[in-house]
């Protein structure tokens, strides 16, 4: 396998921590508002793709310097190999956080059994049911609520993120995401950012996305709900 991107240092991605972000290549969603198209079509050209042992390298020489990393995406649990990916990440000392969309609970359950990540940040892009066909082919309600439940049950640090996008993630559609996942530790809200998305023109027809006064207005009706709900 290969990542198809690494971002050096961050401090917003893994919460408290100064980490790397190590982005795998290839998504099985096609949510038009993405901001990693090329990532999310494993359209990573050759000269631009990181091998394992290149991103353990990396990490090696920068022990004592990064607190966590991260892998993001596209989509890391498509990579069947993600458990000893993040077993050699782990042997040389670092936390693992994993971006994720939820879409295979198996893989999920499988590094929560060998102690493989450390913090888990799920993507809920819709209502369960509102996914199909904009954000995949299949209804798979299940396996995102399979995922849901795992993660809350799991004894990690974690939390579920929307991107305020419409049709997706209007004030009524996060009202009832935050249903679902009601007592959960920490719910995050993101602004939706149209300047680099994977289908821009989608988003002809939705023109208006809530903007902050009415994000802060959906966190504060939300709260209640939700351990704790910020806006990133």
């Amino acid at each position: 396998m290969y990542f198809g991107g690494l971002l050096k240092n961050s401090l917003i991605d893994y919460p408290g921590k100064v980490s790397c972000v190590l982005f795998s290549a290839g998504c099985n969603f096609h949510c038009p508002y993405c901001h990693n198209p090329e990532l999310a079509r494993g359209d990573v050209p050759p000269a631009n793709r990181i091998s394992l042992e290149t991103a353990l390298e990396f990490l090696e020489s920068r022990r004592g310097l990064l607190e966590g990393v991260v892998l993001s995406g596209g989509e890391p649990a498509l990579e069947e190999s993600l458990p000893q990916i993040c077993k050699h990440i782990k042997k040389l000392g670092y936390p693992v956080k994993l971006d994720t969309n939820g879409s295979r609970p198996a893989i999920l359950a499988q590094l929560f059994e060998e102690n493989c990540i450390d913090y888990v940040a799920m993507d809920i892009k819709a209502p369960l049911s509102g996914y199909y066909p904009d954000i995949t082919s299949k209804h798979i309600e299940d396996q995102l609520q399979a995922s849901i439940q795992l993660i809350m049950s799991s004894g990690r640090d974690y939390e579920f993120r929307t991107t305020c996008a419409r049709p997706f993630a209007g004030p009524q559609n996060i009202a009832a995401i935050a249903a679902t996942i009601q007592g959960a530790r920490r719910y995050v809200l993101q602004p939706f950012n149209p300047q680099v998305v994977l289908d821009p023109a989608f988003f002809n027809t939705y023109p208006h996305h809530p903007g902050d006064t009415q994000i802060e207005s959906i966190r504060d009706k939300i709260s209640p709900l939700i351990g704790e709900c910020v806006i990133r």
